[in-house]
């Protein structure tokens, strides 16, 4: 097969002319060979020469007006440069061997062959030559191509030597699964089965890094199944998997807060891209575990999930590595809010409750509202039309609300300062007593939020504490 059609960009021709003038073999390698037949566009290049991939980068990059900055790390051998919107990297080709503690590699000099043997599944071991006598041949020495045809995830080489030797591939392998809609090959699922413990010689972030490529693709709870029946979960993320269960005492059973999860998690998924309203998702019933009773009279609780979900929130986020920053408290913040608006179905909707909504949630209102129709996950579909209409109505009064009154992300109308000196204070509990009757006021619909309104209720609650404003002179 020649792909010199796919390979029209000038980048390529540009490589080819520079490999041949130094004399080096170079073939474009990986995941850009692998997306050009799957049809999805790829930005990032790899290149691998059989011979020296820096020097080859630095004669490519020069060869183009323009300033095109070469990164060199010469530890690994690669280079890096960026040629409009592409991100192209240069590696001499090489051979691998492994400790057992380590997926840091003893590096050698290779041939091609060797090159395509390190690679982790027979996908991403396709290349293309750009030397002259054979420009636009696909070399498939693993029929990584029959494997794309038939949707398969499969390695090179013995999977066990495979993921023993790098166990960030099992991730790697659950991650393309789930993105391309592929199946893992009964052999390479078994040898992941069969090394899962490895997986805890790799860092929280590599591995998060993956984990968050699962939970973007389109359905993310094939890649936390796969996960799981792999043994992967309960090492990574050992909170998720305690979510599994359904118990019955007396009659009275409850649902399995695991499949619920996934569920709406492949439910929000269609709805955003957002990586954190996501994990929302993942983590909005993960209080429930610890918080589960059973009460004779009332059957099954989980009284206060939604408080210790989001105290656990920290904890995972430290334990995966995830950012310890806005981020995390936007998660917290949605995992602790999101039973308030389904609180408010359950009942008349007050502008009183609406407006203690909006003022909690702020701009993230919108965020907490798609997190909470997604948690509808009931098989009667009556009420989860009745549900969803309620949430309409919550969504309208919230507009209308939000409208009048100005709460998302409220600043109060009378600031402590005022109130200091208007009633000559110093930074004291009276100050704040004062900023929360004003604020209880206006969120109860007793008060406009307006600073002449606000300050004339300030006067009256001085007054009532004892106060007496400054004379102004």
């Amino acid at each position: 097969m020649n792909l010199s059609a796919e390979l029209n960009h000038p980048i390529f021709i540009a490589v080819a002319e520079k490999a041949a003038e130094t004399g080096v073999p170079v073939y474009v390698i990986g995941g850009y060979v692998r997306d050009i037949f799957l049809k999805r566009g790829s930005k990032d290049i790899d290149f691998v020469t059989v011979g020296d991939g820096i020097q080859l980068a630095e004669k490519v990059a020069s060869s183009f007006h323009g300033h095109h900055p070469v990164s060199v790390f010469r530890n690994f051998g690669t280079a890096m440069f960026h040629f409009d919107d592409l991100q192209l990297e240069f590696v001499g080709a090489r051979r691998e061997s492994y400790h057992p503690d380590s997926r840091k590699p003893d590096v050698s000099t290779g041939t091609l062959e060797d090159d395509q043997k390190r690679r982790d599944f027979t996908i991403n071991a396709l290349a293309i030559s750009l030397n002259r006598d054979s420009y636009g041949e696909l070399l498939d020495p693993f029929e990584g191509l029959s494997d794309l045809e038939k949707g398969i995830i499969r390695t090179p080489l013995d999977p066990d030597i495979t993921f023993s030797d790098d166990p960030l591939r099992m991730m790697r392998a659950v991650r393309f699964a789930a993105q391309l809609g592929f199946s893992i090959h009964p052999v390479t699922s078994r040898a992941i089965s069969r090394n899962s413990k490895r997986i805890s010689i790799i860092s929280g972030e590599r591995i998060s890094e993956e984990l968050n490529k699962i939970i973007l693709s389109a359905k993310p709870s094939v890649g936390f199944r796969l996960l799981d029946k792999a043994g992967l979960l309960e090492i990574i993320f050992p909170q998720f998997v305690a979510l599994k269960g359904a118990e019955t005492v007396d009659g009275k059973g409850h649902k399995d807060n695991f499949h619920h999860t996934l569920e709406v998690l492949d439910r929000i998924a269609p709805c955003t891209g957002n990586l954190w309203l996501r994990w929302a998702a993942v983590l909005h019933d993960i209080g429930k575990p610890p918080t589960r009773r059973f009460l004779p009279d009332q059957g099954w609780t989980f009284h206060g999930h939604e408080v210790k979900g989001a105290r656990m929130v920290p904890q995972i986020f430290r334990q995966l590595r995830l950012p310890l920053n806005e981020k995390m408290k936007y998660v917290q913040k949605l995992v602790s809010l999101h039973l308030r608006p389904i609180g408010l179905t359950e009942e008349e909707v007050t502008d009183s409750a609406v407006r203690r909504l909006l003022f909690d949630a702020g701009d993230d209102i919108d965020d907490l509202m798609t997190l909470c129709e997604a948690d509808i996950t009931s098989k009667n579909k009556e009420k989860v039309q009745r549900f969803l209409a309620n949430f309409a109505m919550v969504r309208e009064k919230l507009k209308e609300i939000e409208e009048k009154d100005r709460l998302r992300n409220w600043q109060p109308p009378v600031s402590g300062e005022v109130i200091m000196e208007a009633f000559g204070l110093n930074p004291g509990k009276e100050v704040g007593l004062i900023k929360t009757a004003i604020r209880e006021a206006i969120l109860d619909g007793q008060l406009e939020n307006d600073f002449e309104k606000a300050y004339s209720f300030m006067l009256e609650e001085g007054e009532k504490m004892g106060l007496t404003p400054v004379k102004k002179s």
